[in-house]
């Protein structure tokens, strides 16, 4: 009922009519939506399902920039060795205890360039002589 009355507000025609052309009109569309959708779907389903393959008289003309272009792209991956598992237990426990090492060494030049800061040292130098300055 709050719809229709929105419908019959400003119209001259009775409720019950507009109500049905508003309804009638968003079937309408559902329908050119439905339509729309079947005849995509025919035109895919009709469409060929493979290319042809080219003619035999024709031959494929590489450029030799990209080819070369394509190589110099590729060939760091020639270089690198391909990841591998471990050969022995033994080299997988070597290689954790280097890697724990080197984190250990990085953990602990922070905590002394924390712990040595230079503007943090010429701080607490000046508020102590700030301080003694005070008590004179």
């Amino acid at each position: 009922s709050d719809l229709s009355s929105n419908f019959c507000s400003s119209a001259p025609l009775p409720c019950p009519v507009l109500l049905f052309a508003a309804v009638m009109a968003r079937a309408r569309t559902g329908s050119v939506l439905l339509l729309a959708a079947l005849a995509a779907a025919l035109y895919l389903c009709a469409a060929p399902a493979f290319v042809t393959p080219p003619q035999a008289g024709r031959s494929v003309e590489v450029d030799g920039r990209v080819l070369a272009a394509t190589f110099a792209g590729l060939s760091p991956l020639a270089l690198e060795q391909p990841a591998g598992a471990y050969d022995s237990v033994v080299a997988m426990l070597q290689s954790w205890l280097v890697g724990g090492i080197v984190l250990v060494l990085i953990y602990g030049a922070a905590f002394v360039a924390s712990i040595a800061n230079p503007l943090t040292k010429r701080r607490e130098e000046v508020k102590s002589q700030v301080d003694a300055e005070r008590k004179k």
